[in-house]
């Protein structure tokens, strides 16, 4: 019988609010010596992307890309899905279609039932397996902490590729996933949800963004990320500053899951979010009108959450048509300007 614990609690942090602070990675990624310039490295850590893109012929690129965390769910099959679908989704934000991946563990082997581990593996490869790609192998070392995830390889075609950078003035912005994990996966730790309410989130994080990308792929896209731990906010700052565009994001349009801004007014903040808005402060002018917690919730650090595409102004309706009638629960969030390059404003309204 599978050993009955509680993974969330074997963890300070979980998820992706386990990711080094923006602040603090950029102070250490400027001691960094420069990388040696390659004309093949279409993507690399300049404009802070989702993964790397390295040209193999004319036509086609590989995508490479890792992510992993401490558990963010207490069942740990679903641990496992989340994580896979976590890693894949760099892979789509690129443009791309996953190919292989490799699994990364650290487990507590001789604290834990080995049942467990197996249900996150299984978990994992059964997401892999609804993604279209093929588990090549992975490494594992002994932890006191649970982690896990994955190193996934893809490929893409060339005039496919989708960056953080190159939104253009007049483009609107669609996310294809609700906000506000972070605080709903905190409550998880403090046991404040239904079954149902972890069931929701369990499942907004653990669809994948293949149906979104593919989606997207018919349309006039000019950039796109994907919203994780740095928050929408976050990686919509990335976005502005690598493009040179200004950014408006309207608060009423961001989808955001239930009970959210209940809980964050109870003060379920997780700290990766607290660092989230503290790293944005001058990059983001909010409304007077608007109080703390709806800024901390668009600051909010996500675990496997949707893309954020800049897409032509003339596409957008049609997309999000499209995006809906797939069953991905997109909305309209804002739109690019060609006013404060480098800067967001967020408005109530669009």
């Amino acid at each position: 019988m599978t050993q009955n614990i509680k993974l969330t609690s074997l963890s300070t942090k979980g998820g992706c609010g386990c990711k080094i602070g923006p602040a603090d990675l950029q102070e250490v990624i400027r001691t960094l010596p420069p990388s040696v310039p390659n004309p093949d490295l279409l993507v690399g850590l300049d404009t802070s992307d989702d993964a790397g893109v390295y040209r193999l012929t004319d036509d086609l690129a590989i995508v490479q890309t890792l992510d992993f965390f401490t558990p963010i769910v207490d069942d740990p099959y679903s641990f496992g899905q989340v994580a896979a679908a976590n890693a894949i989704r760099d892979i789509y934000a690129m443009g791309g279609t996953p190919l292989t991946a490799l699994n990364i563990v650290a487990f507590p082997i001789a604290d834990l039932d080995k049942q467990i581990l197996a249900d996150i593996l299984r978990g994992a490869g059964d997401k892999l397996k609804e993604a279209g790609a093929t588990l090549v192998g992975g490494h594992s070392i002994e932890d006191k902490e649970p982690k896990f995830g994955l190193a996934v390889t893809g490929t893409v075609h060339l005039d496919k590729v989708r960056a953080n950078a190159g939104a253009k003035p007049g483009d609107k912005l669609i996310l294809t996933k609700p906000i506000g994990v972070g605080i709903l996966t905190s409550s998880i730790k403090r046991d404040l949800l239904t079954e149902e309410e972890i069931s929701r989130v369990t499942e907004v994080m653990a669809t994948l963004n293949k149906t979104a990308a593919e989606t997207m792929a018919q349309y006039d896209v000019r950039a796109c990320t994907d919203v994780t731990g740095f928050g929408l906010l976050g990686h919509t700052s990335e976005m502005a500053k690598g493009s040179k565009a200004g950014v408006r994001i309207a608060k009423e349009a961001v989808p955001v899951l239930p009970r959210v801004r209940e809980l964050a007014e109870q003060g379920v903040i997780p700290g990766g979010t607290k660092n989230n808005f503290a790293h944005l402060q001058g990059d983001v002018t909010f409304p007077e009108s608007m109080d703390q917690i709806d800024q901390y919730i668009l600051c909010d650090a996500v675990t496997s959450g949707g893309l954020l595409i800049s897409v032509a102004g003339s596409e957008a309706d049609a997309l999000l048509k499209d995006l809906l009638d797939a069953g991905v629960e997109a909305a309209i969030v804002g739109d690019v300007t060609a006013d404060h390059p480098g800067h967001i404003t967020v408005s109530e309204k669009l």
